[in-house]
């Protein structure tokens, strides 16, 4: 039997994935289904073989904003392997799609087994940080067509799909920017032939002419996680 088409469990050596192999089951991820809400304690971890996980902070005026997204390349629950379980954000799933999962006790017993599978948690679980830090700063400093550009870029290459179920309300949550500027900016990009995008299905068109209008940040994630995750 082939592993699952998950970036993780492929980068594991044969010991490593026979630790967790057993105890592996399949789970699909229906469109925004909560996998875990913040101050919850994470009971499993997630590696997509297709859709996408959001990662989203709430604030304290009812404002949702995605602060990283895991998708096929890695795994929902590898910073809660380290230390505390407790959800420090809420995970949604954004793209509908197919997980393996594992209880995160088996997965932690694992890793106390194996110092190689410790390791690899820990690079991603930085990926996923160095990710983190990239939109904060992002959110913070970027043009809001540079943002949705770099977001749709971001969830093209986790879905392996230029197809997209995504609301204006869901647009404004993944770059932090209120749902009138989204629809502007949608719309630009639409003149532009980049997208194409109608009552929340958006199909992106030109991936050339998206990366040329998004900002440093998405070459810079990827270039964070070949460097943490790909050049081990």
């Amino acid at each position: 039997m082939g592993r699952p088409c998950n970036g993780f469990l492929s980068a594991l050596s044969a010991d490593d994935y026979e630790l967790i192999r057993p105890h592996l089951r399949t789970v699909d991820l229906h469109h925004e289904t909560v996998l875990v809400e913040t101050g919850e304690m994470l009971k499993r971890a997630y590696f997509p073989h297709r859709g996408v996980i959001s990662l989203v902070v709430e604030l304290a005026r009812g404002e949702h904003v995605q602060v990283a997204m895991i998708g096929r390349d890695s795994l929902l629950g590898a910073l809660s392997i380290m230390g505390d379980a407790c959800a420090l954000n809420t995970a949604i799933v954004l793209v509908p799609g197919v997980a393996s999962v594992v209880d995160l006790d088996r997965l932690r017993i694992a890793a106390d087994q194996s110092s190689t599978l410790r390791t690899l948690l820990t690079r991603h679980g930085l990926a996923v940080y160095a990710q983190m830090q990239q939109t904060a700063g992002c959110n913070a400093a970027h043009p809001v067509e540079s943002r949705l550009s770099r977001c749709l870029l971001h969830t093209h290459d986790l879905s392996c799909d230029s197809r997209l179920l995504l609301t204006q309300e869901t647009m404004a949550q993944m770059i932090g920017a209120r749902r009138n500027s989204v629809s502007l900016v949608a719309n630009s990009l639409q003149q532009a032939n980049f997208i194409h995008y109608s009552r929340g299905h958006v199909r992106i068109i030109n991936l050339d002419g998206l990366r040329q209008t998004a900002c440093e940040c998405y070459a810079t994630v990827k270039t964070q996680y070949d460097r943490l995750v790909s050049a081990r």
